[in-house]
């Protein structure tokens, strides 16, 4: 039986473990990314473990989300990353030089080899055959350490992609279709491997916008087969050293097989306030739009931005509609400029923003109140643009431009009745490079002190489990709850690697009062529990979601269902996490409801039901806890940084 591109990444680097659907396996790492939102709190774990230099091929720290620096907290946790990755051999992309997943794919990323980072949309790489994985911070910290990381092995599912896109329509139209198939539950374990005729006129640009929002359906990561158009790329970026053919074996066997013809694809659009809530651009042609932010890690290449600067030139920006762009990369911003499209964008009435994520998680450009907001990126969570009561719709960078013209949300085609030609952007053979923004280890200069601010504290301990744990329900929130919601991102990040100041944002946006609720419960030396719907912590890699919770006592999340990154870092934390045997037990469980799990430790290493008693009901309620033997191992001790320490003794 022949083998899938994915299964080929992952049996080549199994190191723990047999290729058996639903086991645990080991693989080894052979590149790691972090960005400065996680890598702060990635690499003071890392330092914890006493490693005198990274043990990966190529691990790269990027700084590219709180770019905007009010105050000191930004700007001193730049200069930690700058000076920690110089003292243990990481390459250092700075401020400026674009967004990890972009950069990455350009100048770092190889066919068939794996790729950890410690952000969710790291999974962009697969459009250049890697398998690219998302991970919380301390499991890429492990890797750097020349750990393994653990993942079941995958489902793999095949999308077949037939035909070809009519004009006017865009790589974001394939990922919103699968989105609207797959949704953004239920997908844990899988991962998507395109293949088929259709691939043969989509870029690596445009392959990397469907692995990037991937991610929002909740896969593991998104595969593509490395061809013809992989080398064409790598050659572009003066890397045809990198190329190798990697493609699915003639006989290969997947586990789910499901054709989209592109030909017969629409405009699409996700609507408020979920990336799985999908509908076609002309059933809500006509809603007045007030701002247009075309960029962020999904739609900020060479390719898109053309695309746009043509769509757009020589026309003004609708009067009221607020236009933003934000390239890419350095390298995207200094090709655009080489071809005309900056003059155009800029003529149009385009903001150009840094070349980082700057709008996509809401640090800047939140848009007016109960504004319409049209963005290119991955992700429309309630308040995640920076405004509460603000609508945001995820569109493709053509339906962007209409709605800069228009003023409205706007199918793409009828551009046409303007006189507006369809742009056919292709990228181009070679590029501009300049790789002057990164600081390379061993460069002149190189630091061994790592400078630490006032804002970076410790690493707060967790504990080891109870025999007995009671716990008080601080909060009880319903079906997909994401990471955001958990703990916000935008503004409230410059506190990342403060994790008593950051902790003070729990919830804010589901519960105010979540924060001080649990602190009381921690101060009368009892335990919280958090209760949940399904797809609780959807989205975001970011472990500060499991991380603050542990900081103010909580020990237990109870769920409809959870997902991967979420549930991993939970582990990694010391939290209990446990899902219902019957969804309708979570209707028996109200907040401030006392709670008692005793004698789970024989049925947790078993994999057999644990009771929960609600002390305050008087009733019984069945739950699961479906970990690793391993997982289980580090959840008893306290978390994965007990756990290793415990090991050393």
């Amino acid at each position: 039986m022949g083998l899938s591109v994915a299964g080929k990444i992952i049996n080549a680097h199994i190191a723990e473990g047999r290729p058996e659907k639903g086991s645990e396996v080991g693989i080894r790492i052979d590149q790691t990314l972090t960005q400065d939102a996680t890598g702060t709190m990635a690499y003071l774990q890392f330092e914890s473990m006493g490693i005198d230099r990274v043990r990966t091929e190529l691990s790269v720290s990027y700084v590219d989300h709180n770019t905007v620096q009010i105050g000191f907290e930004n700007s001193d946790d730049h200069i930690y990353l700058r000076t920690v990755a110089s003292k243990y051999g990481i390459i250092f992309s700075r401020p400026g030089n674009g967004i990890c997943h972009q950069v990455h794919l350009e100048r770092f990323g190889i066919p068939g080899k794996t790729l950890l980072g410690s952000d969710s949309h790291t999974p962009t790489g697969g459009g250049l055959a890697m398998l690219a994985i998302g991970a919380g911070g301390l499991d890429v910290a492990i890797a750097m350490a020349g750990g393994l990381f653990y993942l079941t092995y995958p489902v793999i599912t095949r999308i077949n992609l037939t035909g070809s896109l009519r004009p006017w329509l865009s790589a974001k139209d394939i990922i919103l279709k699968v989105l609207e198939i797959f949704d953004t539950k239920g997908n844990v374990g899988t991962i998507f491997e395109y293949g088929g005729p259709g691939l043969e006129r989509l870029s690596v640009p445009e392959r990397a916008t469907i692995a990037n929002m991937g991610a929002e359906c909740g896969v593991t990561t998104s595969v593509f087969p490395s061809d013809s158009q992989t080398r064409r790329f790598l050659a572009a970026q003066g890397r045809d050293k990198d190329w190798v053919p990697l493609t699915a074996d003639a006989d290969a066997v997947y586990d789910k097989e499901v054709t989209i013809d592109l030909g017969g694809l629409e405009p699409l659009a996700s609507v408020p306030h979920n990336p799985g809530n999908v509908k076609r651009v002309a059933d809500i042609e006509g809603i007045p739009v007030d701002q247009v932010c075309i960029g962020s890690c999904t739609n900020s290449s060479y390719k898109d931005l053309m695309t746009v600067a043509h769509i757009l030139k020589g026309r003004v920006a609708a009067p009221g509609v607020s236009f933003v762009v934000a390239p890419g990369s350095k390298q995207v911003l200094e090709n655009v400029l080489e071809k005309g499209g900056l003059a155009n964008l800029i003529s149009a009435g385009a903001r150009i923003a840094e070349a980082a994520c700057g709008f996509c998680i809401g640090n800047s450009q939140s848009p007016g109140s109960k504004a319409v907001s049209l963005r290119t990126s991955n992700r429309n969570f309630l308040g995640r643009s920076g405004t509460r009561d603000a609508d945001v719709y995820l569109v493709s960078p053509e339906t962007a431009a209409a709605a800069v013209l228009t003023g409205r949300i706007t199918e793409p085609s009828r551009l046409g009745e303007m006189g507006i030609s369809y742009p056919d952007v292709e990228m181009p053979d070679k590029l501009k490079i300049d790789d002057g923004m990164f600081i390379f280890p061993g460069s002149a200069g190189e630091e061994s002190r790592v400078i630490r601010g006032p804002n970076i504290a410790g690493i707060p301990a967790g504990s080891p489990l109870p025999d007995i744990l009671e716990c008080t329900v601080a909060i009880k929130v319903g079906d997909k709850v994401t990471t955001d919601h958990i703990i916000p991102a935008g503004a409230r990040m410059k506190y990342r690697s403060n994790v008593p100041r950051y902790s003070e944002f729990l919830f804010e946006v589901v519960d105010p009062g979540f924060y001080r609720r649990a602190l009381e419960i921690k101060e009368k030396g009892r335990f919280s529990a958090i209760v949940a719907g399904i797809s609780y912590g959807q989205g975001s890699s970011r472990e500060h979601a499991a991380l603050c919770p542990m900081y103010v006592g909580v020990k237990a999340v109870i769920s409809k269902s959870i997902e991967r990154i979420h549930r991993d870092n939970l582990v990694n934390f010391g939290i209990l996490p446990l899902s219902f045997v019957d969804e309708k037990d979570y209707e028996r469980i109200n907040r401030d409801d006392m709670l008692e799990i005793k004698d789970f430790r024989v049925p947790l290493m078993k994999g057999s039901s644990i009771k929960v008693r609600n002390l305050s009901s008087g009733e019984e309620i069945e739950t699961e806890c479906r970990l690793s033997t391993r997982q289980k191992e580090i959840l008893l001790a306290g978390g994965a940084l007990a756990f290793m320490r415990g090991k050393r003794e």
